[in-house]
């Protein structure tokens, strides 16, 4: 481990805590927990981990209460940058002024010997030898330098808390992540940090640039890290796996729904090779009742317990389960509204219809129409038995719909109704799943054959 200094801020955990305090001591106290190393991306982060955690020697740590930065976007103005600069040395502190190249260095080095004599700067970048820029940083970490002249080598974790003002020059050529990160160095003391983001004065940003600029004065508080990630992929796009090109919005659908849509095209393709059997259970009936079928806000207020019982309800296969995940939820949440006893009943009809075969219903006030997956039925000669047994109120349409008349006034007859509908068909294809097993020779009967031989 090298002897680079470090703030009071730092935290290392190897099998024991290392916690260097401003007068550079350092005091080690056995963890008892199993912990091979830890790392945090900001104090934020730890500090709220370690007031959770009971870790027993874990002692004499500080908490720092930080302060956002204010960010400020502006032409390059002089007399802005001078005043900025001397208000930090006045007050005790330091600035980093960073440059996206190194060739710009050279030009920053003139205007701060022209307009800013009585403050002393320092040079680093990526091709100093690294002898040289260990001194520099020393010298500059023990107040030896007012400014520090960088390109962007500084946002890789420097952690300096006496240096709380910031000046990048041409910020228009950064990216987003790259302009969070290099702010992030600064205001990491109790004192507020100030950042000030310039740009060429006879020169218009690129939309692009413009965006991610208004992202960083509009986003200036502590922990807008995933905040900033989504507006960077917003502006630059997802790329290929994730974006529009490959596999749409997923934003539309959800990152679950795209799995198991990229799941299924893989098995798809497979099966179009030969490396796979086909699997024909991966689908979902479509119910469509004319209500509203779900679970409240005013019912389960947090979204993450709604969606795992959302997930738990698409698992579902039998009936009992859904009668048993209703008792589970009036438990727990209290009595069912309408919505959500819609809900579990929509959920047993798809089971139903998922055994029947039926891809579709379309249920109203004068009956239901349904539609079979693939246009096949798997017993059709019980079909046809039923649809004579039924005679005058079902009828088999030429777009192979099955047209089932009732009076369904209210929502709880069409329920009931198409409950008792699909277990009657789903009972009728079981039946000849039986038949094909008992016999050595299945065949296979589409409903075009069936509704011929009516």
């Amino acid at each position: 481990m090298s002897d680079t200094k470090s703030s009071s801020n730092n935290l290392l955990l190897n099998g024991s805590v290392i916690l260097r305090h401003d007068d550079g001591a350092t005091n080690h106290n056995r963890v008892t927990h199993k912990l091979n190393c830890i790392f945090f991306s900001n104090w934020d982060e730890g500090a709220l981990l370690f007031q959770n955690w009971n870790v027993e020697g874990v002692k004499g740590s500080r908490i720092i209460d930080r302060l956002a930065i204010r960010t400020f976007i502006l032409p390059f103005d002089p007399v802005v940058v001078r005043e900025a600069i001397l208000r930090e040395h006045y007050r005790g502190g330091q600035t980093y002024y960073v440059c996206p190249r190194i060739a710009d260095i050279e030009d920053i080095e003139g205007f701060l010997k022209r307009e800013i004599p009585e403050i002393s700067f320092a040079v680093i970048h990526g091709r100093l030898p690294a002898q040289q820029l260990d001194g520099v940083m020393n010298a500059f970490y023990d107040g030896a330098y007012d400014v520090l002249i960088c390109t962007n080598i500084i946002e890789s974790g420097l952690d300096i808390p006496s240096v709380n003002t910031l000046v990048i020059h041409r910020s228009d050529m950064f990216g987003l992540s790259q302009l969070y990160q290099i702010r992030g160095r600064i205001g990491r003391s109790k004192q507020r940090g100030y950042a000030y983001l310039t740009i060429p004065p006879n020169r218009m940003p690129t939309i692009g640039a413009e965006r991610r600029l208004e992202v960083m004065q509009s986003l200036d508080g502590l922990g807008a890290g995933f905040s900033i990630a989504s507006h960077d992929m917003d502006i630059r796009g997802a790329g290929n796996l994730l974006g529009e090109e490959q596999s749409g919005h997923v934003r539309e659908v959800g990152i679950e729904l795209y799995q198991q849509m990229l799941e299924d095209a893989v098995a798809a393709a497979r099966e179009d090779k030969g490396d796979a059997t086909p699997i024909d259970d991966a689908w979902s009936p479509q119910i469509q009742m004319g209500t509203s079928v779900l679970i409240p806000e005013d019912y389960v207020e947090d979204l993450s317990v709604r969606m795992g019982l959302y997930r738990r309800l698409a698992q579902l296969t039998d009936r009992r389960d859904v009668d048993a995940f209703g008792a589970e939820m009036i438990d727990r949440f209290g009595r069912l509204p309408d919505a959500v006893e819609h809900l579990l009943k929509i959920v047993s009809i798809k089971q139903a219809c998922h055994a029947a075969g039926v891809e579709r219903v379309e249920a109203g006030p004068r009956g239901a129409t349904l539609s079979f997956r693939n246009q096949n039925f798997a017993n059709p000669a019980g079909l046809v038995a039923f649809i004579s047994e039924q005679a005058g109120t079902t009828k088999l349409r030429p777009d192979h719909k099955l047209v089932y008349l009732r009076s369904w006034e209210s929502v709880e007859q069409r329920l009931k109704g198409v409950q008792h509908l699909m277990d009657n068909l789903a009972g009728l294809a079981a039946q000849a799943l039986v038949g094909r097993q008992d016999s050595s020779n299945p065949l296979t009967v589409t409903i075009v054959a069936a509704n011929s031989g009516a």
